[in-house]
C-alpha cells in the first residue's frame, strides 16, 4: 500500500511538473511598437486580436460601450516627453489607452488608469483627453488588429488603430520648436557651444536664417576646413536670397573637397551652383 501511495505521488508530481512547462502561442499576440518623436519617443504595448471571420464593430466589439482596444491585458501609452492631444498637455509618463466606438466615430481616450479591461473597471473621472476621431471606411479588410505611427514629423504625428475594415487616427502634437529654442539658448551659454548643429535646425525648419548664417560662420571659425561647414553655410546664403555670395562659398567648398578628395562634397556644392546658376 505504501510503495501504491509513493507511485501516485511521484506520477502526479511530474504530472504537476510537465503542467509547469507547457507554453503554449498567444491567441492575440502582444506588440510594443516604439517610435521616435520630437526630443524623445512614444511607446505603445497592446494586444491583438484577429477577425476571424466575426463581426467585429457592433458584434464582437459594441458599440457606446468602453473597449479595451485591443485583447487580453489593458494598452499601455509611454510618453517619454510632453505631448498636446486635441489641445491638452499631456506630460511624460504612463498611461491607458482605451476607446468608446459608435458607427461613425470612436471616442478615443487617454486615461490615467491602466487597468481598464472593460466597462465595469472604467472611471471617466480618470480621463486626462477624450478625443472624437471620426472613422475611416478602408477597401481592404485588416485581419490583425493593428496600431501604427505615421504621418512622422518634427512636431506632429498620428497614431493609427486599424481592424477589419475600419481605421481612426489620433493626432499627437509636441512644441519641439519651443523645447529646441530652450535647449540652444541654454547651450550657447556653456564653453562647447552648438554652432553648426543650432544653424541647421534653424535653417532647416524655416526660423531665423541671419541667427543660422552668424553660427555657421562661428562653425567656419572653429573648424575652417569642414567641409560640412562650407556647403550648408553656402546653403543658408541661397535661402537667405544671396545668390552671389552663395556663389562664391559653394565654388570655395568645390575647390575644399576636390582638395580634401571627397567626391561627395564636390558633388553636393556643384549641384547647389547649378542650381543658383539657373
Amino acid at each position: 500500500m505504501k510503495k501504491i501511495f509513493i507511485t501516485i505521488i511521484t506520477a502526479c508530481a511530474f504530472l504537476f511538473a510537465d503542467a509547469q512547462t507547457l507554453k503554449t502561442p498567444q491567441t492575440s499576440t502582444t506588440q510594443t511598437i516604439k517610435q521616435n518623436f520630437a526630443l524623445s519617443s512614444i511607446e505603445i504595448t497592446y494586444s491583438r486580436p484577429g477577425v476571424k471571420g466575426r463581426k467585429i464593430f457592433g458584434g464582437l466589439v459594441p458599440f457606446e460601450q468602453v473597449w479595451r482596444t485591443g485583447a487580453n491585458n489593458a494598452n499601455v501609452l509611454i510618453f517619454g516627453d510632453t505631448v498636446f492631444v486635441n489641445g491638452t498637455k499631456i506630460k511624460p509618463g504612463s498611461y491607458g489607452l482605451i476607446s468608446i466606438p459608435h458607427e461613425k466615430s470612436w471616442t478615443v481616450i487617454i486615461t490615467k488608469q491602466s487597468d481598464v479591461t472593460g466597462p465595469e473597471s472604467y472611471k471617466q473621472d480618470q480621463d486626462v483627453v477624450r478625443v472624437e476621431a471620426k472613422t475611416k471606411d478602408m477597401n481592404e479588410s485588416i485581419e490583425l488588429f493593428t496600431m501604427q505611427f505615421a504621418n512622422v514629423k518634427h512636431g506632429s504625428c498620428e497614431l493609427q488603430l486599424m481592424w477589419d475594415k475600419t481605421a481612426v487616427s489620433l493626432p499627437v502634437i509636441s512644441k519641439t520648436e519651443e523645447a529646441m529654442k530652450a535647449q540652444i539658448d541654454q547651450l550657447m551659454n556653456k564653453d562647447n557651444r552648438p554652432y553648426y548643429n543650432s544653424a541647421l535646425y534653424y535653417m532647416n525648419n524655416g526660423l531665423d536664417l541671419k541667427q543660422a548664417l552668424t553660427w555657421f560662420d562661428k562653425a567656419l571659425e572653429l573648424e575652417p576646413d569642414r567641409l560640412r561647414n562650407h556647403y550648408q553655410r553656402a546653403n543658408c546664403l541661397s535661402k537667405m536670397g544671396r545668390k552671389e555670395d552663395a556663389k562664391k562659398a559653394a565654388q570655395k567648398g568645390i575647390e575644399l573637397a576636390k582638395a580634401q578628395k571627397n567626391d561627395d562634397f564636390v558633388k553636393l556644392n556643384e549641384t547647389l551652383l547649378a542650381e543658383l546658376n539657373k
